[in-house]
């Protein structure tokens, strides 16, 4: 059965960051330990209620997209069993399907988002201004409809607590010079769009995504963090996707909808989420595992 956990604590190991999902801890000085544990985000805002298993699935799924797309891109994964890292004091069952052993690399500070459909704050910012992250687009696209082509709009990384902003590719030149920020905006294309047919073929459309990278001291380029996962990407079901309107989605999605009816502020604290929601986002989740990875937790 699926664990839960919101917080990680693994005695004798350094923590070094703990995000809005993830808690990384210092193996050695080059390996890593990610812990994907059930925190949910959103709107950039850390919530009181886990999704249980959230994190085991995000870390099933995102470890299948790692291996599935190594041939585009090298992944920041180590083949190190979990059994030799975990500290001997702690439940491996609460662990073993939610960590990974990883490259320990130098952090892009930019989120590389793919966009294939017109939704989100690409829909707000296309609405203002007819742009996107300095791109023109045409004319009268309306909420959800497909793009001529994928586009690369990437945002700012903010810290937790933060919002991210969505910024010009002139930008992400300028914090990391103009070869790796073509490196990224070429890798995170292709990858989308090998994805992309992927999914089409199981029922989904991938609307848009976000992936993260970083260099080892040579400065090579992996792919890391978690990749094409409910938290980090908008999956819809093909058989229920319209123009117009915001589709049905097997992410999270759901919770944002719910949480847009209420009067909060989009800041910290976050508010409490109903059982129900809860659980309509857990059996999301699951459904976007198994449809696109065959993979069930039991």
């Amino acid at each position: 059965m699926p664990t839960t956990l919101s917080h990680s604590d693994l005695p004798g190991l350094d923590l070094l960051h703990s995000g809005k999902v993830r808690d990384v801890y210092a193996l050695d000085a080059d390996r890593l330990l990610m812990v994907a544990t059930d925190r949910l985000s959103a709107f950039d805002v850390i919530l009181p209620d886990p999704i249980p298993g959230k994190g085991e699935m995000l870390t099933q799924m995102s470890n299948f997209w790692f291996a599935k797309t190594a041939h585009i891109l090298p992944n920041h994964l180590l083949d190190v069993p979990l059994d030799e890292v975990l500290p001997s004091t702690v439940d491996a069952i609460l662990y073993r399907r939610r960590s990974v052993v990883a490259r320990r690399l130098k952090p892009i500070p930019v989120e590389a988002i793919v966009r294939g459909h017109l939704i989100g704050s690409g829909w707000k910012d296309y609405q203002a201004t007819g742009t996107l992250c300095g791109l023109q687009l045409p004319a009268g696209l309306r909420q959800a409809e497909q793009l001529p082509e994928p586009i690369f709009t990437p945002s700012s990384k903010a810290a937790v607590g933060d919002h991210d902003e969505n910024v010009s590719f002139d930008a992400v030149v300028a914090a990391v010079g103009p070869d790796l920020a073509e490196q990224v905006r070429a890798a995170s294309l292709a990858i989308y769009a090998w994805a992309a047919r992927y999914a089409a073929e199981r029922g989904i459309i991938i609307a848009d995504t976000k992936f993260e990278f970083g260099t080892d001291a040579d400065g090579k380029l992996y792919i890391m963090d978690e990749m094409l996962t409910p938290d980090s990407s908008r999956f819809w079901p093909q058989d229920e996707y319209r123009v117009g309107i915001s589709p049905p989605s097997y992410d999270k999605q759901f919770v944002r909808d719910y949480l847009e009816t209420l009067d909060w502020n989009k800041t910290a604290p976050g508010p409490h989420v109903p059982a129900e929601i809860i659980a309509g986002t857990s059996a999301k989740y699951a459904e976007a595992l198994l449809k696109l990875t065959g993979i069930r937790l039991d």
